[in-house]
Protein backbone atom coordinates (compact mmCIF):
# COMPACT_ATOMS: atom_id res chain seq x y z
CA UNK A 1 0.00 0.00 0.00
CA UNK A 2 1.16 3.80 -1.21
CA UNK A 3 1.74 5.74 1.68
CA UNK A 4 1.77 9.57 1.66
CA UNK A 5 1.48 12.27 3.77
CA UNK A 6 -0.39 15.72 3.42
CA UNK A 7 -0.85 19.05 5.88
CA UNK A 8 -3.10 18.22 8.48
CA UNK A 9 -4.28 22.17 8.86
CA UNK A 10 -2.83 25.47 7.53
CA UNK A 11 -2.77 26.96 4.27
CA UNK A 12 -1.67 23.59 1.84
CA UNK A 13 -4.19 21.82 3.90
CA UNK A 14 -7.69 21.92 1.71
CA UNK A 15 -6.47 22.52 -1.49
CA UNK A 16 -4.24 19.41 -1.57
CA UNK A 17 -6.99 17.43 -0.41
CA UNK A 18 -9.10 18.85 -3.09
CA UNK A 19 -6.23 18.10 -5.75
CA UNK A 20 -6.48 14.77 -4.53
CA UNK A 21 -10.09 14.14 -4.70
CA UNK A 22 -10.12 15.69 -8.67
CA UNK A 23 -7.16 13.07 -9.20
CA UNK A 24 -9.41 10.26 -8.14
CA UNK A 25 -8.47 9.58 -4.66
CA UNK A 26 -10.83 9.30 -1.33
CA UNK A 27 -9.30 11.92 1.55
CA UNK A 28 -11.25 12.27 4.89
CA UNK A 29 -15.01 13.28 6.14
CA UNK A 30 -13.75 14.72 9.59
CA UNK A 31 -11.11 17.25 9.63
CA UNK A 32 -10.11 15.08 13.10
CA UNK A 33 -9.27 12.16 11.28
CA UNK A 34 -5.60 11.61 10.58
CA UNK A 35 -5.56 8.33 8.73
CA UNK A 36 -7.57 7.56 5.55
CA UNK A 37 -7.43 4.63 3.95
CA UNK A 38 -8.54 4.31 0.14
CA UNK A 39 -8.81 0.75 -0.60
CA UNK A 40 -9.83 0.86 -4.64
CA UNK A 41 -6.22 2.49 -5.17
CA UNK A 42 -4.32 1.16 -2.42
CA UNK A 43 -3.41 4.07 -0.93
CA UNK A 44 -3.34 5.53 3.01
CA UNK A 45 -3.25 8.99 3.52
CA UNK A 46 -1.87 10.68 6.69
CA UNK A 47 -2.47 14.26 7.81
CA UNK A 48 0.93 15.28 9.20
CA UNK A 49 1.97 18.92 10.59
CA UNK A 50 3.23 20.89 7.56
CA UNK A 51 6.62 20.78 9.03
CA UNK A 52 7.00 17.42 9.44
CA UNK A 53 6.26 15.60 5.80
CA UNK A 54 9.72 16.27 4.83
CA UNK A 55 10.82 14.34 7.70
CA UNK A 56 8.51 11.31 7.42
CA UNK A 57 9.12 10.88 3.99
CA UNK A 58 12.75 11.17 4.15
CA UNK A 59 13.44 8.74 6.61
CA UNK A 60 11.40 6.24 4.55
CA UNK A 61 9.08 6.05 6.77
CA UNK A 62 6.29 7.38 4.11
CA UNK A 63 6.43 6.76 0.33
CA UNK A 64 5.44 10.27 -1.09
CA UNK A 65 3.94 13.91 0.60
CA UNK A 66 2.63 16.90 0.05
CA UNK A 67 4.35 20.14 1.73
CA UNK A 68 5.62 23.32 0.65
CA UNK A 69 8.94 23.92 -0.76
CA UNK A 70 10.09 26.18 1.84
CA UNK A 71 9.56 23.36 4.17
CA UNK A 72 11.20 20.93 2.51
CA UNK A 73 14.46 23.38 2.16
CA UNK A 74 14.40 24.04 6.04
CA UNK A 75 13.66 20.31 7.34
CA UNK A 76 17.26 19.65 5.49
CA UNK A 77 15.97 16.16 4.97
CA UNK A 78 17.15 13.58 2.40
CA UNK A 79 14.07 14.19 0.38
CA UNK A 80 13.17 15.74 -3.42
CA UNK A 81 10.57 17.97 -5.17
CA UNK A 82 9.26 15.59 -7.83
CA UNK A 83 6.50 17.88 -8.69
CA UNK A 84 5.22 21.37 -8.62
CA UNK A 85 1.45 21.45 -7.49
CA UNK A 86 1.14 24.98 -8.59
CA UNK A 87 -0.71 26.42 -5.26
CA UNK A 88 0.15 27.75 -1.69
CA UNK A 89 2.80 30.08 -3.52
CA UNK A 90 4.73 32.32 -0.98
CA UNK A 91 7.76 34.47 -1.49
CA UNK A 92 10.76 34.80 0.64
CA UNK A 93 12.78 37.61 0.62
CA UNK A 94 15.00 40.34 3.01
CA UNK A 95 14.47 43.32 4.83
CA UNK A 96 16.12 45.46 6.46
CA UNK A 97 15.88 49.46 7.96
CA UNK A 98 16.88 51.72 5.20
CA UNK A 99 18.90 53.51 7.68
CA UNK A 100 21.19 49.96 8.34
CA UNK A 101 21.38 48.23 5.25
CA UNK A 102 20.36 49.40 1.36
CA UNK A 103 21.55 46.22 -0.25
CA UNK A 104 22.23 42.39 -0.24
CA UNK A 105 25.62 42.95 -0.68
CA UNK A 106 25.32 43.91 2.95
CA UNK A 107 24.00 41.50 4.36
CA UNK A 108 27.09 39.14 5.34
CA UNK A 109 27.98 39.36 8.58
CA UNK A 110 24.87 40.50 10.16
CA UNK A 111 22.80 39.03 12.02
CA UNK A 112 19.34 37.26 10.06
CA UNK A 113 16.21 36.28 11.54
CA UNK A 114 14.09 33.84 10.26
CA UNK A 115 11.26 30.91 11.01
CA UNK A 116 12.47 29.45 8.13
CA UNK A 117 16.63 28.96 9.06
CA UNK A 118 17.66 25.99 6.44
CA UNK A 119 16.13 28.32 3.63
CA UNK A 120 18.34 31.07 5.10
CA UNK A 121 21.52 29.34 5.43
CA UNK A 122 20.98 27.31 2.01
CA UNK A 123 20.49 30.75 0.22
CA UNK A 124 23.72 32.07 2.00
CA UNK A 125 25.90 29.19 1.13
CA UNK A 126 24.82 29.51 -2.39
CA UNK A 127 26.16 33.47 -2.59
CA UNK A 128 29.39 32.97 -0.56
CA UNK A 129 27.89 34.90 2.18
CA UNK A 130 28.34 33.97 6.31
CA UNK A 131 25.78 35.84 8.52
CA UNK A 132 24.25 34.77 11.74
CA UNK A 133 21.20 33.22 11.51
CA UNK A 134 18.69 33.68 14.75
CA UNK A 135 15.65 31.20 14.28
CA UNK A 136 12.35 32.58 16.08
CA UNK A 137 8.91 31.19 15.73
CA UNK A 138 6.28 33.28 14.10
CA UNK A 139 6.70 37.16 13.19
CA UNK A 140 9.88 38.20 13.37
CA UNK A 141 8.90 41.93 11.54
CA UNK A 142 10.00 43.61 15.38
CA UNK A 143 12.95 41.71 15.38
CA UNK A 144 15.37 44.79 13.96
CA UNK A 145 13.50 47.19 16.28
CA UNK A 146 13.87 45.00 19.25
CA UNK A 147 17.43 44.44 18.60
CA UNK A 148 18.02 40.79 18.06
CA UNK A 149 18.75 41.44 14.63
CA UNK A 150 20.06 43.46 11.76
CA UNK A 151 18.14 41.83 8.75
CA UNK A 152 14.79 39.88 8.63
CA UNK A 153 14.20 37.24 6.03
CA UNK A 154 10.07 36.08 5.61
CA UNK A 155 7.53 35.67 3.68
CA UNK A 156 6.75 39.29 1.84
CA UNK A 157 2.95 39.56 -0.06
CA UNK A 158 2.61 43.02 -0.41
CA UNK A 159 5.17 43.96 2.00
CA UNK A 160 2.46 46.04 4.01
CA UNK A 161 3.43 44.62 7.47
CA UNK A 162 7.73 45.18 7.10
CA UNK A 163 6.79 49.10 5.95
CA UNK A 164 4.60 49.28 9.41
CA UNK A 165 8.14 48.17 11.18
CA UNK A 166 9.99 50.24 9.65
CA UNK A 167 11.56 48.13 7.10
CA UNK A 168 12.10 47.75 3.30
CA UNK A 169 12.54 45.07 1.41
CA UNK A 170 16.35 44.33 -0.21
CA UNK A 171 17.72 42.58 -2.87
CA UNK A 172 16.11 39.95 -5.25
CA UNK A 173 13.70 37.30 -3.24
CA UNK A 174 15.52 34.39 -1.52
CA UNK A 175 13.26 31.69 -2.83
CA UNK A 176 9.77 31.12 -4.59
CA UNK A 177 7.35 28.67 -2.83
CA UNK A 178 4.27 26.47 -3.44
CA UNK A 179 3.36 23.54 -2.70
CA UNK A 180 5.50 20.04 -3.91
CA UNK A 181 5.06 16.78 -4.05
CA UNK A 182 8.36 14.98 -2.72
CA UNK A 183 9.74 11.39 -2.20
CA UNK A 184 12.85 10.02 -0.42
CA UNK A 185 15.99 10.64 -2.39
CA UNK A 186 16.99 7.75 -4.19
CA UNK A 187 13.49 6.19 -3.46
CA UNK A 188 13.12 2.51 -6.01
CA UNK A 189 10.13 2.84 -8.94
CA UNK A 190 7.04 2.42 -7.45
CA UNK A 191 3.81 1.67 -9.73
CA UNK A 192 1.56 3.23 -7.67
CA UNK A 193 3.79 6.48 -7.04
CA UNK A 194 4.02 7.05 -11.01
CA UNK A 195 0.26 6.77 -11.27
CA UNK A 196 -0.32 9.46 -8.86
CA UNK A 197 2.28 11.35 -10.52
CA UNK A 198 0.56 10.45 -13.34
CA UNK A 199 -2.77 11.83 -11.86
CA UNK A 200 -1.59 14.80 -10.45
CA UNK A 201 -0.15 16.00 -13.82
CA UNK A 202 -3.71 15.01 -15.62
CA UNK A 203 -5.07 17.40 -12.81
CA UNK A 204 -2.90 20.61 -13.74
CA UNK A 205 -3.01 20.46 -17.13
CA UNK A 206 -7.28 20.28 -16.77
CA UNK A 207 -7.16 23.32 -14.88
CA UNK A 208 -5.16 24.84 -17.14
CA UNK A 209 -6.63 24.00 -20.79
CA UNK A 210 -10.03 23.77 -21.71
CA UNK A 211 -11.56 21.96 -24.88
CA UNK A 212 -12.68 24.50 -27.20
CA UNK A 213 -14.51 23.91 -30.15
CA UNK A 214 -15.58 25.74 -33.47
CA UNK A 215 -16.55 25.15 -37.51
CA UNK A 216 -14.38 27.27 -40.03
CA UNK A 217 -14.70 26.99 -43.41
CA UNK A 218 -11.96 24.58 -45.09
CA UNK A 219 -9.88 27.66 -46.65
CA UNK A 220 -9.34 29.04 -43.60
CA UNK A 221 -8.50 25.64 -41.82
CA UNK A 222 -4.85 26.62 -41.87
CA UNK A 223 -5.36 30.33 -40.38
CA UNK A 224 -7.45 28.77 -37.72
CA UNK A 225 -5.25 26.04 -36.50
CA UNK A 226 -2.38 28.16 -36.08
CA UNK A 227 -4.75 30.51 -33.46
CA UNK A 228 -5.31 27.03 -31.88
CA UNK A 229 -2.49 24.05 -32.54
CA UNK A 230 -3.74 22.25 -29.57
CA UNK A 231 -0.86 19.90 -27.27
CA UNK A 232 0.05 17.80 -30.25
CA UNK A 233 -2.34 18.47 -32.55
CA UNK A 234 -5.67 19.50 -33.50
CA UNK A 235 -8.71 16.97 -34.07
CA UNK A 236 -10.07 18.34 -37.86
CA UNK A 237 -14.08 16.21 -39.21
CA UNK A 238 -15.73 16.75 -42.12
CA UNK A 239 -19.20 18.79 -41.53
CA UNK A 240 -22.27 17.93 -43.21
CA UNK A 241 -22.32 21.04 -44.75
CA UNK A 242 -20.06 21.22 -47.87
CA UNK A 243 -16.43 23.01 -48.02
CA UNK A 244 -16.44 23.16 -43.68
CA UNK A 245 -14.87 21.36 -41.17
CA UNK A 246 -14.88 21.43 -37.52
CA UNK A 247 -12.30 21.94 -35.14
CA UNK A 248 -11.55 20.75 -31.44
CA UNK A 249 -8.26 21.47 -29.47
CA UNK A 250 -7.17 22.46 -26.25
CA UNK A 251 -6.22 26.02 -25.66
CA UNK A 252 -5.25 28.15 -22.44
CA UNK A 253 -7.69 28.94 -20.21
CA UNK A 254 -6.26 31.89 -19.45
CA UNK A 255 -5.97 32.89 -23.15
CA UNK A 256 -9.47 31.41 -24.33
CA UNK A 257 -11.54 34.45 -24.64
CA UNK A 258 -8.92 36.34 -26.91
CA UNK A 259 -8.54 33.20 -29.04
CA UNK A 260 -12.26 32.70 -29.75
CA UNK A 261 -12.57 36.92 -30.47
CA UNK A 262 -9.89 35.86 -33.68
CA UNK A 263 -11.50 32.72 -34.29
CA UNK A 264 -15.33 34.28 -34.88
CA UNK A 265 -13.32 37.71 -36.68
CA UNK A 266 -11.55 34.95 -39.03
CA UNK A 267 -14.88 33.52 -40.05
CA UNK A 268 -14.97 30.23 -37.03
CA UNK A 269 -18.93 30.17 -36.02
CA UNK A 270 -20.57 27.47 -33.62
CA UNK A 271 -17.61 28.32 -30.75
CA UNK A 272 -17.93 26.17 -27.66
CA UNK A 273 -15.74 25.99 -24.72
CA UNK A 274 -15.90 23.05 -22.47
CA UNK A 275 -14.35 22.42 -18.92
CA UNK A 276 -11.88 19.21 -18.93
CA UNK A 277 -11.95 17.53 -15.58
CA UNK A 278 -9.19 14.96 -16.35
CA UNK A 279 -6.36 13.98 -18.80
CA UNK A 280 -3.51 11.56 -19.80
CA UNK A 281 -1.60 13.26 -21.97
Amino acid sequence: MLRIAIPNKGTLSAPAAQMLREAGYRQRTDPKDLVCRDEPNDVEFFYLRPRDIATYVGSGDLDLGITGRDLLIDAGSPAEEVLDLNFGGATFRFAASPETISSADEIGGRRIATAYPGVVERHLVEHGLKADVVRLDGAVENAVRLGVADVVADVVETGATLRQAGLVIIGEPILRSSAVLIRRLGAPAHNQADQLLRRLHGVLVARRYVMLAYDVRADLLDRATALTPGIESPTISPLHREGWVAVQAMVLRNDVHRIMDELYDLGARAILVTDIHACRL
